[in-house]
């Protein structure tokens, strides 16, 4: 399994963590096509920052789980959405923090392994940790050396073996 990468973002839609692992595979082209999947000749897309792929990733998830849940009612929820490339795993908390992270298509859900890394690791070391600021304004995020450490060595010892 290939992790590309993880964000938390907090209930005023700022990203207040992310870490990547490995760039997101871009689509393979035929032969009137570049690599990028553009036609021969098209100008090719500059790259997103990580506040803009951030962004996009937040307006996703913000997008499918407000339709999910006018299709669907209030008790479905959006979990995941998988493309051709890459899929997307969402969990929410209580109090409306969202852990995303995105991985290969061939993934199973990783809803208990977000709810996981919230539990040990982001109320361990983030919110029981008294410098810790309890709101990020501003774009602050997560400042933790060890919960940085501890995603890092979760991700790695129980996702990417």
């Amino acid at each position: 399994m290939v992790v590309y990468s993880f964000y938390i973002f907090d209930r005023h839609a700022e990203c207040i963590y992310k870490k990547k692992w490995a760039p997101r595979p871009t689509s393979t082209g035929s032969k009137t096509q570049q690599s990028n999947g553009l036609p021969d000749g098209a100008s090719q897309p500059k790259a997103l920052s990580a506040e803009d792929d951030a962004k996009l990733i937040f307006g996703t998830i913000f997008s499918l789980r407000n339709m999910v849940r006018k299709l669907g009612g209030e008790d479905d929820r959006f979990i995941s959405y998988r493309t051709g490339h890459y899929k997307l795993h969402y969990y929410e908390t209580p109090t409306s923090l969202k852990f995303v992270m995105v991985t290969d298509t061939k993934t199973n859900n990783l809803r208990i392994v977000l709810h996981q890394i919230y539990v040990s690791l982001y109320v361990e070391y983030v919110v029981k940790n008294p410098l810790s600021p309890i709101e990020h304004p501003g774009g602050i995020g997560v400042n933790c050396e060890l919960f940085e450490l501890g995603v890092e060595q979760f991700v790695n010892a129980s996702l990417m073996s």
